[in-house]
Order: C-alpha cells, then sequence, then structure tokens
C-alpha cells in the first residue's frame, strides 16, 4: 500500500489512470481487433482456416490461463513491477506479431501477447484499487472500466479501418508506440505497492496445476466446437484439465502461503459477483460475435460498417462508466448491478429485430443503444463489488479471479451459444443457417443478463461500507487453509 493515497481529481490520478488505461486498454483491444484482419493475414501469409483459427485462439489461451498468476505475482513482488513486465513482454511481442514471416510465427508471437497481458491487467486494476482513497476508488475504476472497454468496443472498428487503409501488420504495431508511453509514464508517476506478506513464496506447485487446468480446460473449449466433443484430443485436455483444476483446490488448502487463498470465496459478495461476471460476459462475448457476423453476411455490412454499428455501446461506456462507479460508491452496488443486466437483457431482445431486410435506425440502432446503456451501468459497480469483497492486500489476486472469468466467460460463450441457437458450425451453416438461430441466440443471451441480475440482487451487499466490514471476515484465515493467524488472505 502505498503511504500517500491519492484523490480523484489530483494531477496524480490523472498519471495514474493514464498508464493503467492505455496498459489494459491494449490488451483489451487486442482480443477483437484482429478479427477482421483476418484474411487479409490469410492472403499474405497462406493461412488456412485452423492458421487463422490459433491467431485468436492462441492469445486468449496464454491470457485466460495466466491472469490468476499475473494478479498474485503482483501481489507478492509488486504491482508495478509485475505491470512493467507485461507491458515490455507485450511491446517485443506486439512487434513480432507485425514482423511475422509466416503464420506459425505469427500464432507464437500472438501467445507471448497474451502472457503480457496476463500480467498488466490484474496489475492495472490492482494499482488504481490501492492507490486511490475510498472516496475516490470507485470513480477511478469507473474511468478506468469505462475507457479500457471502449478500446474493446471500438476494436473491430480499428482493425476494419487500418486494414483498409494500410495493412494488417498496423493492428500489432500500432501496440509500440502506445506501450512506449504508458511505459514512460509508469516509471514517471506510479508508485509501487504490494501486499507485503512476510514469509510469502511463489506457489509453485499451486501455479503450476491452476496455468494447466485453465489451460487444457480452454484448449477442450476452443477446439470442440472443431474436432467434435467426443474427439479423442479433446476429451483429454477436457479430463486433464478438470483434474488438474481439482488437483489445485487440494494443493491450495493445503498450502500455508496459497497462490490464492480460497477464504476469499467465503465472501457471498465476492462468489455473487464472478457468477454475474461469468453469466453477463458469457451473453456479451457470444452474442456481440454473431451480431457482427449477421451485419456482415444478411445485412450485406462491409467490416467498417460492421464495427462502425456498434459505437453506441463505446459511446456509452465512455460517457456513463466514470457516473456509474461514482453511483456504486455512493448507493453500493447492488443496485446498478441488478438493473445494468436487466437494462442490457431489454437490448438483446431489441437486437432479435436484426434481420435480413432491417434498416440501421430501426433495428440496429436500439438494441445495441439500449445494450450499451446497461453494459456501462454494470462494468464499474461489477468490478467495485468484486475488490470491495477483498482486504487490499488481495486485489491482485482478487482482478485477476475476475479478469480471468470474463475471459472464460468469452470463449465459453463463442464456443456454445452458437450450438444453443442451432447454428452447429459458423464457418459451414451459411447465411441461412445463422439467420435461424440468431434470434434464438439473442433470446439466449437476455436469459443468461436476466440470471444476473437476480444473482446480483441476491448476493451483492447493498453498500460499500457493509461489503468492507465483512471483507475482513471473508477473508480471515480458517483452521483448515491457514495455519497462522498473521496470514490472513
Amino acid at each position: 500500500m502505498s503511504d500517500h493515497l491519492i484523490e480523484f481529481k489530483s494531477p496524480a490520478a490523472r498519471w495514474v489512470i493514464l498508464a493503467t488505461v492505455l496498459a489494459s486498454g491494449m490488451a483489451f483491444l487486442d482480443s477483437t481487433v484482429v478479427n477482421v484482419a483476418l484474411p487479409a493475414i490469410a492472403d499474405e501469409l497462406g493461412a488456412n482456416l485452423a492458421g487463422l483459427q490459433w491467431t485468436i485462439d492462441s492469445y486468449l489461451l496464454t491470457l485466460s490461463a495466466l491472469l490468476l498468476l499475473g494478479g498474485s505475482f503482483g501481489d507478492l513482488f509488486g504491482r508495478r513491477r509485475v505491470f512493467l513486465l507485461g507491458l515490455y513482454g507485450f511491446t517485443a511481442a506486439s512487434a513480432l506479431c507485425a514482423l511475422a514471416p509466416t503464420i506459425e510465427t505469427l500464432i507464437a508471437a500472438r501467445s507471448l501477447q497474451g502472457v503480457g497481458a496476463a500480467l498488466l491487467v490484474p496489475g492495472s486494476l490492482a494499482i488504481i484499487t490501492t492507490n486511490f482513497d475510498s472516496g475516490s476508488r470507485g470513480q477511478a475504476i469507473g474511468r478506468w472500466s469505462g475507457l479500457s472497454g471502449v478500446t474493446t468496443a471500438i476494436g473491430p472498428l480499428l482493425g476494419g479501418w487500418l486494414v483498409e487503409a494500410a495493412s494488417w501488420r498496423l493492428v500489432f504495431l500500432l501496440n509500440v508506440p502506445i506501450a512506449i508511453v504508458a511505459i514512460v509514464v509508469t516509471l514517471r508517476h506510479v508508485p509501487e505497492t504490494k501486499a507485503g506478506t512476510e514469509g510469502s513464496r511463489i506457489d509453485i506447485p499451486g501455479a503450476a496445476s491452476a496455468t494447466l487446468g485453465l489451460g487444457a480446460v480452454v484448449y477442450a473449449l476452443i477446439e470442440g466446437p472443431v474436432k467434435g466433443f467426443t474427439s479423442p484430443l479433446v476429451l483429454l485436455a477436457a479430463g486433464a484439465g478438470l483434474a488438474a483444476l481439482v488437483a489445485f483446490v487440494r494443493i491450495e488448502r493445503g498450502r500455508d502461503h496459497p497462490m490464492l487463498p480460497l477464504g476469499i470465496f467465503r465472501s457471498r459478495q465476492f462468489s455473487g459477483a464472478n457468477v454475474t461476471t461469468l453469466v453477463v460476459y458469457g451473453a456479451l462475448g457470444g452474442a456481440l460475435f454473431l451480431v457482427v457476423l449477421q451485419l456482415q453476411r444478411n445485412l450485406g455490412y462491409s467490416p467498417l460498417e460492421a464495427g462502425a454499428a456498434l459505437s453506441p455501446i463505446t459511446i456509452a461506456l465512455l460517457l456513463l462508466s466514470s457516473s456509474a462507479g461514482k453511483l456504486a460508491t455512493r448507493i453500493g452496488p447492488r443496485v446498478p448491478m441488478t438493473a445494468g443486466p436487466l437494462i442490457a437483457a431489454a437490448g438483446f431482445l431489441l437486437m432479435r429485430n436484426i434481420v435480413p431486410g432491417a434498416t440501421y435506425a430501426a433495428a440496429v440502432l436500439p438494441g445495441v443503444a439500449v445494450f450499451g446503456l446497461g453494459m456501462s451501468l454494470t462494468v464499474a459497480p461489477l468490478t467495485t463489488a468484486v475488490l470491495a469483497a477483498v482486504d487490499d492486500r488481495r486485489a491482485g489476486v482478487a482482478s485477476g479471479v475476475n479478469n480471468a472469468m470474463a475471459r472464460l466467460a468469452g470463449l465459453l460463450a463463442v464456443a456454445l451459444l452458437p450450438l444453443a441457437a442451432g447454428i452447429a458450425q459458423l464457418e459451414s451453416s451459411g447465411p441461412r443457417g445463422l439467420a435461424s438461430g440468431f434470434q434464438r441466440a439473442m433470446l439466449v443471451a437476455a436469459g443468461l443478463c436476466l440470471l444476473g441480475a437476480v444473482n446480483s440482487w441476491l448476493t451483492i451487499r447493498k453498500d460499500l461500507a457493509e461489503s468492507r466490514r465483512y471483507s475482513d471476515l471473508s477473508t480471515a484465515p480458517s483452521p483448515e487453509l491457514e495455519a497462522r493467524p498473521s496470514q490472513q488472505g
């Protein structure tokens, strides 16, 4: 914890927010910006369908599998130090992507990008949490959430413009100057914080089992729709991943200094907020993936036009997230985390009108605008609720768990939502197959958001003071988790 906490309107606050938004924004941007560049990559590098899939999936795989470890490293070794390490790695990997002569090199460089992102994303949020005072933390998180979320939403638009204007390589090269600015600002203006737990050591067995378990399960989710969920390799990966995750829980229960203190899950709010993250971000990732395809395949939009069609989400996140964070600080996250998913569900129901022949003003804009309003009301309060449920020393672990949940939700939804909607194979179903299942997919997405709203109402406490009072209890050690009372989690 830094010696002097900063206020939201101070010059120091602006520098900290700038550094963290630039860094995490790049990581979020790279999860969406590459999609529209895939045809150009295929033409230049001679990539087949599998190569293009791994261009996307290799990044998501390492990012999802290592987020928890990245948050734990920041708590132990210093959030600023690990954040910078992630920035260095992400910058170098981005340059390798831009210079890649073959599809195999690009896939390997994308994997390295994911490793760097796994270090800097939880670090960026933990830096904000441990440097801002309690009265400013909600606003700072809101600003971080909104500006970082904008980069995710603007990804398809920016990617389409760069590919059409110059080359797909600029999609990756753009990260380099942004990262350099983030590094300079961090070195000059961001103070160091860490948990400072005496006697703590790296939890090698826990880290290995968590990484293997998450990596194998994510691999099974990615390859299942392609190879078939009955493929021996997919079944082996799923079985090995689940076994490793079970081993991870057993390992963490038996260690004096675990990477993930399991006591944090005794917090009803922490567990509940992560359930809301799973269902709401699952709806977001799966449904918007299909919306972009529907716009291009059945309504005749170009990649750039499809990206521009989603711009109301960007505008809503930019304008409203900071206010939503401030609202969560004043009245507590429970109400906005309930109302936000309900509004997002209404947006998905309106998106069912995105059918062949529909106009943008009558069908696309209403659904996208209402959905953007709902997400703007959800994102910052959700993050606030997660971090309020644990003490500041575990902010990195808490943000790592929550970010991993969000990434895994997107992967799961992209794999399973088309199947649930009756779209067996997006690549082979054609426009007619996509159109027949699109409305069912939007209905499923709306149902997931409704589930998130109900869960938030039942599990999130009414105000932050109450959350923080209970966080000390929920993260205190139990006899079977940690041997010494001084090791609170």
